[in-house]
């Protein structure tokens, strides 16, 4: 289901996987949207003859480029109906190696840049709630925050976090009448998820992701979660006693090889 009527939308991580899908659909749907990532080639080419995008390329982990780009979203758009936040990445800790920097590089963009990027919108979203609107800030999360799993201790707390903070945020904007809808998908076959070394089950095309998230955003739900039959497995184990939550977790750690515990 597409999103109601013409909106003015900022759309971060657009130029890979889920986030490059829909840049092309809500391009494509004659929505006026705003395009940030890092890659400035990729954006070119993704707004190329295209007179309803706004390039903005951007790192979402510097803050002060964040504000500057929302104070170019103000100048351009007067104000935005959704903010749709979808940059991130992801990398695997090994704990016999622990490693600090790799949970900061993690949390960056996944968590900080988030909130940043939720500071320079939330005026723009109140811009057009004083319009009569009513704007809906979005982000993508991960099904990795229901259930902890092994080696994701960085990228699982990172959208476990973001998870908790934009729930927390929705009981506090409610009474100013902006939505917040969260997006927990599940595995979706993208660059990033290609780069995996384990089974991935019930894994989606990213077209089938974008149909799912258009849909709940339409729809203004608080959970877009899919594919429905996995993410639902999972937040009943997330639910489950914590001595059988690790049990089955147990399951699904590798046997670390000789070389892998080594110093």
């Amino acid at each position: 289901m597409p999103l109601h009527g013409k909106q003015r939308i900022w759309l971060t991580g657009a130029t890979s996987g889920i986030g490059h899908a829909l840049a092309e659909r809500l391009l494509a749907d004659g929505h006026r949207v705003a395009l940030s990532a890092r890659g400035e080639p990729e954006l070119r080419a993704l707004v190329a003859g295209r007179d309803n995008a706004l390039l903005l390329p951007l790192d979402v982990s510097d803050r002060q480029a964040v504000t500057r780009a929302g104070e170019r979203i103000a100048a351009d758009f007067g104000g935005l109906d959704l903010a749709l936040l979808n940059a991130g990445t992801c990398e695997y800790l090994d704990a016999q190696r622990f490693d600090v920097a790799l949970v900061e590089r993690v949390f960056a963009p996944n968590f900080f840049g988030a909130v940043y990027c939720i500071d320079a919108a939330l005026p723009l979203l109140r811009r057009s709630r004083a319009e009569g609107g009513r704007p809906l800030l979005a982000a993508t999360s991960s099904s990795a925050a229901y259930l902890p799993l092994p080696r994701a201790e960085a990228y699982g707390a990172s959208k476990a976090a973001l998870s908790h903070f934009l729930e927390s945020l929705r009981l506090d904007l409610h009474a100013e009448g902006i939505g917040v809808s969260l997006i927990h998908p599940g595995f979706v076959k993208t660059p990033l998820t290609d780069r995996n070394d384990f089974p991935m089950p019930m894994r989606i095309g990213v077209e089938q992701a974008v149909e799912a998230i258009l849909d709940g955003l339409s729809r203004r739900r608080l959970d877009i979660h899919f594919p429905r039959r996995f993410t639902l497995l999972l937040k009943l184990m997330g639910i489950m006693p914590p001595s059988l939550r690790h049990r089955l977790g147990l399951r699904l750690v590798r046997p670390a090889t000789t070389s892998e515990i080594a110093p």
